[in-house]
């Protein structure tokens, strides 16, 4: 570093603190439970799931929200959470893929990903994972457009894009029938 440039020493900030934003405190409502974190309020969500709470399912694929291997629920809606800062996040909650099997919906997904076998290196499988669910919650019964349209933005690298068409076919039927079997009992 060139001896001109003032280096700020009187700062509550660490070390570097003061070049990207301000450290702050922030509650996040993730997959069912509360979690604190002292973090730049600019920080990605991706990072605060991955570093802070631990949660290592949401993959860092491209950096720029093009590839959808970041891809999160915030309050139901899918989101790529390597551009989202969590200063945007608030009081919503927060769903990833370590908690999306909860759901009737990503229950039945992540059934017909395992039966139609559709994971080859599975690095994508969790963000084509969250936005099938989001498409499911909107859509039952979604036509092959329908689908496609959704799954937009979701990169596989091994190409196994017909396996999840089948398996998110596969999983609205499932709900279908979830559905007939409810309304005559």
């Amino acid at each position: 570093m060139p001896d001109d440039i003032p280096i700020p020493t009187d700062t509550p900030y660490r070390w570097g603190e003061w070049q990207t934003g301000s450290i702050m405190q922030y509650k996040l409502h993730v997959n069912g439970r509360d979690h604190t974190v002292d973090v730049d309020d600019d920080t990605p969500l991706l990072w605060v799931l991955r570093d802070e709470i631990e949660l290592k399912g949401t993959k860092f694929g491209c950096g720029a929200g093009l590839c959808g291997a970041c891809t999160v629920h915030i309050d139901g809606a899918p989101v790529r959470s390597c551009t989202t800062p969590i200063s945007n996040i608030g009081s919503a909650a927060v769903t990833t893929i370590e908690g999306i099997g909860d759901t009737p919906i990503g229950a039945r997904l992540q059934k017909a990903w395992l039966d139609v076998d559709v994971v080859q290196c599975g690095y994508c499988q969790g963000g084509q994972i969250m936005s099938a669910a989001a498409l499911l919650t909107r859509n039952h019964a979604p036509s092959d457009d329908d689908i496609d349209s959704a799954m937009n933005g979701n990169i596989c690298r091994c190409g196994t894009y017909a396996r999840i068409r089948q398996a998110i076919k596969q999983a609205a039927r499932t709900d279908l029938g979830s559905a007939a079997t409810k309304k005559r009992t």
